[in-house]
């Protein structure tokens, strides 16, 4: 059963997130906040496994609260609704945690297959969104003399074996297993647990915490 907490200040909006989401028999809905700091203190009660988070809320908005429920270290992570339309958000919302992105207009199998993809710790963002959400967080990262050291010796990759870099790179790009098993030639479980490892050996907390550090040393570039 995944648990979920729905924050967002449109009530309707809430109401509609509800009804479907319990029209689901794996999902329940523990709770509904109307704006961030709501959220915090709701998550921190009834610890739901996803908060699906609005950006846009009176008061601290989705990006703040998404940073302080992170921060806890605690299980919940949080899936954030977005337009696409403000690279700002996307580089904030990044930069604060989340764990996943799903356009706000998305289709409802789009959402609970989502939902469930975060609350057992992978990425939502399709390989599309995703190279463009990251090449719009890309362009506030350092450039020129400024960059990012990315000799083996980066405390984050020098762990790494030379097929777990490899991975990693291809992650960043937006490749999802399938894809990297077919054009790697390896077995979808093979990759999956590579996956883990470079997960565990850098500290990154999902998949979209990966693909991060790929951008943050370099090895992915901003198309």
């Amino acid at each position: 059963m995944t648990t979920v907490l729905i924050a967002d200040d449109q009530p309707l909006q809430r109401f509609g997130f509800r009804m479907l989401l319990e029209s689901q028999d794996d999902i329940t809905v523990l709770g509904e906040a109307s704006n961030g700091g709501e959220a915090i203190r709701m998550t921190a009660e009834l610890r739901p496994d996803v908060v699906l988070m609005d950006i846009r809320m009176p008061g601290m908005d989705g990006i703040e609260a998404t940073r302080r429920i992170v921060a806890t270290g605690e299980r919940t992570r949080v899936l954030i609704l977005t337009t696409f339309d403000l690279d700002e958000y996307a580089h904030a919302g990044l930069r604060a945690g989340a764990s996943g992105f799903l356009i706000k207009d998305a289709q409802p199998e789009e959402l609970l297959s989502g939902l469930r993809s975060v609350a057992t710790g992978d990425a939502v963002v399709a390989p599309g969104l995703t190279r463009r959400l990251l090449d719009a967080y890309a362009h506030h990262l350092p450039t020129g003399g400024d960059s990012v050291d990315v000799s083996p010796y980066d405390p984050r990759l020098s762990a790494l074996t030379e097929r777990e870099r490899e991975i990693l790179t291809v992650i960043g790009q937006g490749w999802t297993n399938t894809e990297i098993a077919a054009r790697l030639h390896l077995a979808e479980s093979t990759v999956k647990t590579h996956v883990g490892r470079i997960l565990a050996k850098t500290g990154s907390r999902d998949r979209v915490q990966a693909v991060i550090l790929a951008y943050d040393t370099r090895m992915v570039e901003p198309s």
